[in-house]
């Protein structure tokens, strides 16, 4: 037999099979009970039956003597009389049954059956002398064809019960399993170009409600990160074009024309610095989708990253701009790891170097539940309209955009990225002097 495929047909099978095999055992236990409870009716009217006829009889003389004679002419008074194995009273009925009830009367106290005449005997010894003994029959078609009626009707009643139950449990199975197709037949529909389709089944009330609850909240935390996939993918390809462009710009420049060995090393100078850069975004941008992706984040100490990134800054930039540190009196902690905490830092650092009139100070302190790192310098500063713009990638500020400062307006936007991804922030503060700009990051 070959295994119904669906759920729903499984369920069913198991179903009509569970419930006919308890109809089954229920239709059985019936009829066995009513049986035995129909044969101990019988048993015990014949018992009755026998006893009143031993205690009215009477033998006198090898004669029967009986002042109440039962009516012999129909098979429910039948009854025997026999004193010392001579029948001295007999109903008018057949040889078989006759014989029968000699051979009861040889074993009185037992029950003897006459399958084929339908009958049954019972045999008691007389009260007042032994050697007499009743036979009493009774008749059996009346408890058989009750019977017989209790199994007719007990089976097509099991029958209807199981067309219903079969009925209802198919109803019930479809009406029970229709989300699950409705969810089945959406989720065929829908393709990698839909993100944001949800079963919304609204809020659990059972177990497929909760399944289409845990499924959406899957698909959120899939289009979420598909979502991160594709940014990632977009910025890198974005935020690398244009030191991919100066390397190939400066490579094909060079190979123009044989070059004195002062014009090559400023070639490869030029080429190292666009590859540093690309190190660096490609860096910043994995640790970006790291954090998102909510990986662990470690611990570290804000002094310690901003002395281990005082020696990289300024002095290539211009040699006569000081950097200030600020160290705080105690030490204050960072939720981050210390390289995503230099990511973050660096190229704010870096855009105040290479800004700056003459001095840049940082300066770390815990305030409101977290931890500001302020990056301070006597620059040009950033214009009020420009506070929100220069955090966009490839945007400069007026301050750098004329030419004299190099950057590809791309660090920023990378920092404050980061910065959001580890639970931070970057501003600027509005000032009228210089470019004044806070790094917010959690307290560790």
């Amino acid at each position: 037999m070959r295994r119904p495929r669906g759920i729903r047909s499984r369920l069913l099978v198991v179903v009509v099979t569970a419930v006919a095999l308890a109809l089954a055992l229920m239709t059985l236990g019936f009829n066995v009970l009513l049986a035995r409870s129909l044969s101990h009716d019988a048993d015990a009217l014949l018992h009755s039956r026998a006893a009143a006829e031993a205690a009215s009889v009477d033998v006198v003389n090898d004669r029967l003597i009986t002042p109440d004679q039962p009516d012999a002419g129909g098979l429910e008074s039948q009854a025997w009389v026999f004193h010392n194995g001579r029948a001295l009273e007999r109903p008018n009925v057949g040889a078989e049954l006759d014989s029968a009830a000699r051979a009861a009367a040889a074993t009185p106290g037992v029950s003897v059956e006459v399958p084929s005449l339908d009958m049954r005997l019972y045999a008691v010894a007389a009260s007042d002398d032994p050697t007499t003994t009743i036979v009493a029959g009774v008749s059996l078609a009346a408890y058989e064809h009750t019977q017989q009626i209790a199994l007719v009707g007990s089976l097509l009643l099991a029958l209807g019960l199981l067309v219903v139950v079969t009925l209802l449990a198919r109803w019930m199975l479809h009406a029970a399993l229709r989300p699950v197709a409705s969810m089945t037949a959406d989720a065929e529909s829908w393709s990698e170009h839909d993100p944001d389709r949800r079963f919304a089944a609204g809020e659990p009330y059972d177990e497929i409600s909760q399944l289409a609850a845990t499924l959406d909240g899957l698909l959120d935390r899939l289009a979420a990160s598909l979502r991160r996939e594709q940014r990632f993918s977009a910025e890198m390809s974005h935020e690398l074009r244009t030191p991919l462009a100066r390397i190939r710009g400066e490579g094909e420049l060079a190979l123009r024309r044989e070059r004195e060995p002062r014009e090559y090393r400023q070639a490869l100078e030029t080429v190292v610095g666009n590859a540093t850069q690309m190190t660096t975004i490609i860096e910043t941008l994995v640790a970006a989708e790291q954090s998102e992706s909510g990986l662990a984040r470690g611990r570290c100490d804000a002094g310690a990253v901003i002395e281990d990134l005082a020696d990289s800054f300024c002095l290539d930039e211009a040699e006569d701009v000081r950097l200030d540190l600020e160290r705080p009196g105690a030490p204050v902690m960072l939720g981050v790891d210390a390289d995503v905490a230099a990511r973050i830092l660096q190229p704010v650092v870096d855009n105040a170097c290479r800004l700056a009139g003459s001095v840049v100070v940082v300066s770390a302190l815990r305030a409101g539940g977290g931890v500001e790192i302020h990056v301070d310098d006597d620059g040009p500063g950033v214009r009020d309209d420009e506070r929100e713009l220069i955090f966009e990638p490839g945007v400069r500020g007026s301050a750098g955009g004329d030419g004299e400062h190099d950057g590809a307006g791309l660090g920023l936007a990378l920092a404050r990225r980061l910065a959001r991804a580890a639970g931070g922030d970057i501003e600027v503060r509005p000032a009228a002097d210089g470019g004044h700009f806070t790094v917010r990051l959690p307290v560790g």
